[in-house]
């Protein structure tokens, strides 16, 4: 199996930037589709942001302009760009990969990385 790992987080101020890292702890062939999620005290976890194999992106509208997801094959790692930061963006923010590695198709989360945006 796939394990992912998360870095990046911490406190920022509002207007602030931050980037997630999500590094795959073996090869990946091919993504099929890969997201970053969130999930605040007292929510439901909510999709922020997805990019499918063919190259189509998702955004949350709430970050929609503010937040960009990319991808490095070398590196075997998945990055969350987050810029002009909010208290609202604050939670825990996993990763969430599912493709193929050398082992066969897998499905991944993160551990998780804690954002806090202080106002």
């Amino acid at each position: 199996q796939v394990q992912l790992v998360e870095s990046g987080g911490g406190l920022v101020q509002a207007g602030g930037s931050l980037r997630l890292s999500c590094a795959a702890s073996k090869s990946i062939l091919m993504i099929n589709r890969m997201g970053w999620y969130r999930q605040a005290p007292g929510k439901q976890r909510e999709l922020v942001a997805a990019v499918l194999s063919g190259g189509s992106l998702n955004y949350a509208d709430s970050v929609k302009g503010r937040f960009t997801i990319s991808r490095d094959n070398a590196k075997n790692t998945v990055y969350l760009q987050m810029n002009s930061l909010k208290p609202e963006d604050t939670a825990v923010y996993y990763c969430n990969v599912d493709g193929h590695s050398h082992d066969g198709h897998f499905n991944s989360w993160g551990q998780g990385t804690q954002v806090t945006v202080s106002s």
